[in-house]
């Protein structure tokens, strides 16, 4: 059995908490912040870019630049489910780390694509539909991390 491979999680022990749970906890939080940005950025960049396709060159009607805009909103949404079942398949942190690799696939397909106008308009829908890698990793990853906190000290300060 693996060092790194949590055999017991007791968040909500306060002994188990402030002597293991804590460290582990906030080392996961912070692995986790740079992951979350980027599936974020990822989900979401559709709807920066299709704003400026005609700037660069590219010409789609309304409707079409509605496609290319909803479909990683979408994608993701499925995606979720799939993802949240991953995560105890693989393992939270190789899950993490797959997840947001797989990101580079619609980032560098974009950088790519978007170079050129004559680009067809289903090769940026598969695009848009992969950018819902980010929307599938950021929402069961945020449900992921949340496992880590004792109840107490999930979501906004209390005061």
């Amino acid at each position: 059995m693996s060092a790194y491979v949590l055999t017991r999680w007791e968040p909500e022990n306060t002994s188990f908490w402030e002597k293991t749970g804590s460290r582990v906890a906030h080392r996961n939080l912070l692995i986790s912040i740079p992951a979350l940005m980027l599936a974020f950025s990822i989900w979401m960049l559709w709807s920066v870019v299709v704003v400026n396709l005609d700037r660069a060159g590219f010409r789609f009607t309304e409707n079409q630049l509605f496609w290319l805009t909803a479909l990683p909103a979408l994608s993701g949404a499925t995606l979720r489910i799939f993802y949240s079942f991953l995560v105890p398949i693989f393992g939270g942190r190789r899950w993490t780390a797959i997840s947001t690799g797989l990101l580079l696939i619609p980032a560098l397909g974009i950088g790519f694509a978007l170079r050129d106008p004559s680009t067809s308009y289903p090769t940026l829908l598969i695009l848009a539909l992969l950018c819902g890698l980010g929307g599938g990793n950021f929402s069961s990853s945020m449900a992921n991390i949340s496992f880590f906190f004792p109840k107490e000290k999930r979501g906004w300060p209390r005061a």
